[in-house]
């Protein structure tokens, strides 16, 4: 599930696992790939309640278009796939605090929803600070943070290994995967299913699947 989507492009193959093969709508190219592996026949209103054409921060695209970002509606809308899917994986749009609203962020979605937390880390200079202060705000909403994935983005960062054992110390969740520099992803999904299987033993108890906020 991704609840908030901007930018758009065309709907392909991609959005096969929609309800109604004939949707002609522009589509998210997150939101169509994350389609292509759910349970065939969802409905994009569940999947993805809110997307908007213009790759621009939520709040913005949402005022432009006179639409309000409500997350009742997502909370609602995971329930509904709660009932039809195994487990709900909840991707986040733009980061912990990225605006959804005239006050309202991605956080206030993440505690509608009250699912333990994945980090995702973009791990380039000044990746430390923006984690730890991340981590810190996920921490002060109440929601648990379950772990960190670790998305190398500079393919020549300098003491890589330090910075990485630097955020395996302060992070205080495990970390789950770590996705190396690489133009091509077909080695990502490997990697993300290590982490999946990692994630259901540190929290058994959850009954889905983290929400996982992009950094």
């Amino acid at each position: 599930m991704k609840p908030v989507a901007t930018g758009t492009i065309a709907p392909g193959p991609g959005s096969s696992g929609l309800a109604g093969a004939a949707d002609t709508r522009r589509i998210n190219e997150d939101v169509a790939a994350i389609a292509a592996h759910c349970v065939p026949g969802l409905q994009r209103a569940l999947i993805n309640p809110y997307c908007f054409d213009p790759p621009v921060s939520p709040h913005i695209a949402a005022r432009a278009a006179g639409i309000t970002i409500d997350p009742r509606r997502v909370a609602a809308a995971f329930e509904a796939l709660s009932r039809r899917c195994a487990a709900v994986v909840v991707e986040g749009t733009g980061g912990w605090l990225a605006p959804i609203g005239e006050h309202a962020t991605m956080a206030d979605i993440a505690g509608a929803l009250g699912l333990p937390v994945v980090l995702v880390v973009g791990v380039r200079l000044g990746c430390l600070n923006h984690a730890l202060l991340t981590e810190r705000a996920i921490r002060a909403s109440g929601l648990a943070l379950a772990g960190w994935i670790g998305s190398v983005l500079d393919p020549d960062m300098i003491w890589l290994e330090d910075n990485l054992a630097t955020l395996a110390a302060r992070l205080g969740a495990p970390r789950l995967a770590l996705l190396p520099h690489c133009p091509a992803t077909e080695g990502d999904a490997a990697a993300v299913a290590a982490a999946s299987r990692l994630l259901f033993e540190v929290t058994p108890a959850a009954a889905h699947a983290p929400h996982a906020p992009h950094s």
